[in-house]
């Protein structure tokens, strides 16, 4: 009988194999949510770093570009609430009085991810998961770390911005 102890390999090398496949998606998810490359490719490291050490855990996840995505949207989450953070000790929250009408309609595609650079990140991250990944507001709430009601308030105040910015801009 031999006492050679027996190596595990990394299950990060798993990912290994999945990242030449994955790494547009995780990019261009990331990218189309927040319109500026520097940004996106730091997310994108972030999701793959994040990655690894998920991988390493006890019952981790399988392995898969849908789950990578969900990866890069917590890690795009994250950097939404750490910009508001900041922002937030530089001005108070704009509290206008709720609109009830729908938000809905066509609207320009490029003005409107430019309108979304120009809200806060609280505003951004709240139209972003709602509208452009399409989660109900539960997840929305559960990603941005707030109360259903909470969220639900802020989704208000941010269509009410992203309404006066992008018609501020037809002038």
């Amino acid at each position: 009988m031999s006492t050679t102890p027996r190596v595990r390999p990394d299950p990060a090398f798993g990912l290994l194999e999945l990242y030449d496949e994955a790494l547009p998606h995780v990019y261009g998810y990331l990218l189309a949510r927040c319109g500026q490359r520097p940004l996106a490719e730091d997310l994108t490291a972030e999701t793959f770093l994040a990655a690894v050490d998920a991988v390493r855990k006890p019952g981790a996840p399988a392995l898969s570009v849908a789950w990578l995505i969900g990866v890069a949207r917590h890690k795009l989450a994250d950097h939404w609430r750490r910009v508001e953070r900041e922002q937030r000790g530089l001005r108070a929250l704009d509290d206008e009085p709720t609109s009830a009408d729908p938000w809905d309609g066509e609207i320009d595609a490029i003005r409107a991810r430019d309108v979304l650079t120009q809200l806060g990140a609280h505003h951004r991250a709240a139209l972003t998961l709602r509208y452009m990944d399409g989660l109900p507001v539960g997840e929305v709430a559960a990603h941005l770390g707030r109360t259903v009601h909470a969220t639900e308030a802020l989704l208000v105040r941010a269509r009410n911005a992203f309404r006066r910015a992008y018609a501020g801009e037809e002038g």
